[in-house]
């Protein structure tokens, strides 16, 4: 059986706008041989299915299924492909059609009984999901001879375990997917060690063993031909390259760039490592715990062998055999290994697809023998359930019900959750949620939001959505398809549009916040992320953070009183690039992207924003003129006088002219008068070259018809142009380049009264031609004459392939890094880096879901300590695990107790100030000294007199709106305030956040 898919072009080009957020992790080499690739896994049930919707999606050449084995109710509790229709029928069969709308260009085969040996000789890897020890050693003979990848991986409860063996010749080409490391050189040694020193003592992040190559060396010039040498690292801003005594003396410049060699590893069979195993350890606190779990997985194969079937869950008499096996094998404590969940299946699931990938590609370290992954402390506290609460009723969650009971599937039933986000990870999420059966029960519900609309991109890693979904609601279509697989989420969904912020909280107001269990981020930007931090601080409700980074994943819990919040720490912020090295001195290729992201906003948007506000905005001139600083009144009232009438385009052939014109001014004037005013052999005041590393002279480029990354920048520009009025443009690249070549260029001439910034707190400007605002003002043209004209601002979309906005960037950073001497960037590198465009694949996200539902057991028990939950980070290209238990809160006294943020004072009635007062005077002998409503100064020590007088006798409703001339929202029950105290000893006192209700 084959499902009908499409296929790759012709020439084997692999879709961008499909693939383009994977293919900035795992390259387009990587891409190619994955769709060279033909893939076979065995056993369909839900780690057979996440393994398999990984991998399709991903897009290797082929999937084939095996699985004939009939569906069972019990199947839907994991299986998400699956529906009760499907119950009877082979599961392989039922899943390829589901898995089949996944990916248009990857078949999904159906191979309807055992594979035969000969069968697996077409694949690059085989994968066996819950398969009988015996067959794992039977087919792992056979590909181990053959060459080809194989995998075994199962689950059992809360246990899993992933085995690898990639033959005894495997090469990685790319063992950790990080770009590579490149600096600049200060010095170079010769000497036998050849020392090479970083400038200006950056750390050069490179290891031992590494291999570096060099480039833009003087003096010792057969460096930039060099074969990649090893390094040892010396220290932070050194390392040795070896003997350098035959290359001259090093006289100044040059890049170093870190070199990926391929490396080969050696894998055991299965049989092999049975007896001598190595484990990848997920989590250093159960050190122990790898070898216990391998010597139990062997004794479940054992049991299963002698007795036909898996242990029965709190089964004494069977629990009692498996004991009996492991100590006959070695010592063990036994297991709770029953179940099917589909958490633990969505971690497995996604690690295993990420080890397919690596076999089929060479990127990225395999799993050299085994892993074994656990959560038992996921179970709920003091947990002893009878063995009549852990039989099968015949519904969909029997797996889950065999691990934790009847009666805690009622509590994840009636879980009340808040979904922020339904985009890669909501997806995963609400496709756990479902097979879990969160929220089906009679008081269950999840409210989903999201505002966002599906674009083709996602579908790569955004399961849920379909092509046919492309232009449709994410958050709607999430909860249909989720429904879709459990029907028990009929009714139970509630479905948003809305961006959770200020402006929202007439919607998730007091009432609903108050009503939840507890709210998951699926967000992917830090400002959301706080906001939801602190509504959840506020109505003290437990929040569950992650997100990903290609390759990289991290998850984090937050529960009330217990953890510290989310925006209680904070990762350092990003690394801005200084001003001058971005308006005059790049040495990198991020450097001349940015400049060229900054243009098309100066050039092709904000004049068109400010044309159009002074059409219409009463007053505007004023308020630019009051309001911002006179360089920016200049550019502004400028820009409005050339878009309205000493540049505006008749026609198109004047949007290439006036493009042409540009080209002049930033590749050729400006570069000459950068060179006017620090001329190649200028000396800095202690004597050493201005234009000296980081520095990159440069060379001013004159615009030549035949060379084709001009014509692309005039092409892109002058479309712009033309966009910006609203005429015609062309993407003949011969019409623009004859109507470009008639241009007359207007001459250079260079201006002393120019002054350029060498450092960000220089000044810059050019005295010689400033203009004073009033003048500006009088020149603007009267808005009456514009009555009905508009222009349309270039709003920035980097996945509109039609829109030039990404070509005009491309075009104007590559002419600028040539002009630097910079090695320029592709399209799809430009794209990336303009677009802040987060790299991601559908394995890590699995992963991440997989864990945060590991930790929503937790919080649904309610019972557990600090210690019991666990933050994550992993890097699935290494691969690695790392958990830690998360940070308590600071705490800090306050009236005689230790407090933290989750603390605060409620006044259940509209309190007014006076009795505020009196309040901190009456309980903490505390005098307060300042009461503030977010930006909003209610009192202080230093009003008058009369005014404080009058405050005091003012309620907390009454006294906001008068002071900041807003009412208060009709949905707002508490309103928070921050107020300030001082002690006897006039110390001032940290007073936790007061919440006075003022419906009360």
């Amino acid at each position: 059986m084959q499902i009908e898919s499409h296929t790759q072009d012709n020439q084997g080009e692999i879709d961008e706008s499909l693939y383009s957020r994977q293919l900035y992790v795992l390259g387009v080499e990587a891409m190619k041989k994955m769709s060279a690739s033909n893939v076979l896994i065995v056993g369909l049930k839900g780690l057979g299915a996440e393994i398999a919707k990984n991998v399709t999606l991903a897009g290797v050449k082929s999937v084939t299924l095996c699985d004939p084995s009939p569906v069972q109710i019990r199947d839907l509790g994991t299986q998400f492909f699956l529906t009760k229709d499907d119950i009877g029928k082979p599961r392989a069969q039922a899943t390829a059609v589901k898995l089949s709308e996944l990916n248009p260009y990857v078949p999904i085969d159906v191979m309807n009984s055992e594979p035969l040996p000969e069968d697996l000789l077409k694949f690059k890897v085989v994968v066996f999901t819950e398969t009988d020890i015996n067959k794992q050693l039977y087919y792992n003979e056979i590909t181990h001879k053959a060459g080809i990848c194989f995998i075994s991986t199962e689950t059992h409860g809360l246990f899993s375990s992933v085995f690898n063996d990639f033959t005894e010749e495997f090469i990685v080409d790319d063992p950790t997917g990080e770009t590579p490391i490149s600096g600049m050189i200060a010095s170079i040694e010769s000497s036998p060690e050849g020392i090479v020193t970083c400038l200006d003592e950056t750390r050069h992040g490179l290891e031992d063993d590494d291999y570096v190559t060099f480039s833009e060396i003087k003096g010792m010039d057969a460096l930039n031909e060099c074969e990649p040498r090893k390094i040892r690292v010396l220290g932070p801003y050194t390392f040795s390259i070896g003997d350098t005594t035959g290359l001259g003396q090093y006289i100044v410049g040059g890049t170093f760039t870190q070199v990926k060699m391929p490396l080969q590893l050696k894998f055991k069979s299965l049989n092999d490592a049975m007896k001598d195993p190595e484990f990848l350890f997920t989590d250093f606190s159960k050190i122990e715990r790898p070898a216990q779990v391998h010597l139990a997985f062997r004794a479940l194969h054992q049991f299963q062998n002698e007795l036909g079937r898996l242990p029965a869950p709190q089964n004494k008499a069977d629990a009692s055999r498996i004991i009996e096996i492991c100590k006959s094998i070695n010592q063990s404590e036994g297991n709770k290994a029953t179940g099917e969940l589909s958490p633990i299946m969505a971690v497995v699931g996604g690690f295993v697809a990420q080890e397919v990938l690596k076999a089929c590609t060479g990127k990225f370290t395999p799993l050299n023998n085994y892993m074994y992954f656990d959560s038992l402390e996921s179970l709920p506290v003091d947990f002893s359930p009878s063995e009549d609460d852990v039989k099968p009723i015949g519904s969909r969650y029997d797996g889950q019900i065999a691990v934790f009971g009847r009666k805690f599937q009622e509590r994840i039933a009636n879980c009340r959750q808040f979904l922020v986000g339904s985009g890669a990870i909501g997806c995963e999420m609400l496709k756990n949620w479902a097979m879990m059966g969160l929220a089906t029960g009679e008081k269950g519900v999840i409210h989903v939001t999201d505002m966002d609309s599906i674009e083709k991109s996602n579908l790569n890693r955004q399961f849920l959505f379909r092509s046919y979904d492309v232009g449709k609601l994410k958050s709607e279509v999430a909860a249909t398809s989720a429904v879709a697989m459990n029907p028990d989420l009929k009714d139970k969904i509630v479905v948003y549009q809305d961006r959770v912020g200020s402006e929202s909280e007439a919607i998730f107001n007091d009432e609903f916040f108050g009503s939840l269990d507890c709210v998951t981020n699926a967000l992917d930007n830090m400002e959301a992320r706080m906001y939801m931090d602190r509504r959840c601080v506020m109505f003290r409700k437990p929040l569950l953070e992650s997100g990903t980074l290609g390759s990289k994943g991290n998850t984090q819990v937050i529960v009330p009183f217990l953890t510290e919040s989310y925006s209680a720490s904070r990762d350092p912020p990003e690394k801005s690039i200084p001003m001058c090295t971005l308006h005059n001195f790049p040495n990198a290729i991020e450097h001349t992207i940015q400049w060229a992201r900054d243009k098309f906003e100066g050039i092709f948007a904000q004049p068109a924003l400010n044309v159009n506000a002074y059409l219409t905005q009463e007053g505007y001139v004023d308020s630019v003129t009051n309001h911002q600083v006179e360089a920016v009144q200049r550019e502004t009232f400028s820009s409005i006088t050339h878009s309205l009438v000493a540049k505006k385009p008749k026609n198109f052939d004047d949007c290439v002219v006036w493009a042409r014109h540009l080209f002049d001014e930033l590749f050729d004037h400006t570069i000459q008068q950068l060179l006017f005013n620090f001329p190649r052999d200028s000396l800095t005041s202690s004597g050493q070259l201005f234009w000296s590393p980081p520095k990159r002279a440069p060379s001013h480029i004159a615009f030549h018809p035949d060379d084709p990354r001009q014509v692309d920048f005039i092409l892109a520009a002058s479309n712009l142009r033309a966009a910006n009025y609203g005429i015609l443009g062309t993407n003949d690249p011969d019409y623009i380049r004859n109507v470009a070549s008639s241009v007359e260029p207007v001459p250079f001439v260079p201006k002393s009264g120019v002054v350029i910034k060498v450092n960000d707190n220089d000044p810059e400007g050019d005295s010689s031609t400033s203009i004073d605002v009033s003048s500006l003002i009088s020149s603007l043209p009267n808005p009456a004459e514009f009555k009905d004209f508009r222009m349309t601002p270039a709003e920035f979309e980097k996945d509109d392939d039609s829109n030039y906005h990404i070509d005009f960037i491309t075009a104007a950073s590559n002419l600028r890094a040539a002009v630097y001497g910079i090695s320029p960037a592709d399209r799809f590198h430009t794209k990336q880096i303009a677009g802040k465009i987060i790299p991601a694949i559908a394995t890590t996200t699995s992963v991440v879901s997989g864990l945060v539902c590991l930790e929503l057991y937790k919080i649904l028990d309610g019972n557990h300590k600090v210690e019991d939950y666990k933050n994550g980070f992993i890097n699935l290209a290494l691969p690695f695990f790392a958990f830690s238990e998360p940070i308590a809160p600071e705490m800090r006294d306050f009236g005689g107790k230790k407090v933290s943020d989750w603390d605060a004072i409620f006044i259940e009635h509209d309190a007014t100030f006076s009795e505020i007062i009196d309040y901190f005077e009456k309980n903490y002998s505390l005098e307060v000294s300042m009461v503030t409503s977010g930006t909003t100064l209610l009192f202080s020590s230093f009003l008058s007199k009369k005014k404080a007088t009058e405050r005091k006798a003012m309620k907390v409703s009454e006294l906001i709106p008068s002071v900041s001339n807003k009412e208060i929202p009709s949905h707002v029950k508490y309103v928070v305030l921050v107020v300030l105290c001082s002690d006897e000893d006039d110390e001032d006192v940290d007073v936790p956040e007061v919440r006075v209700n003022i419906r009360g």
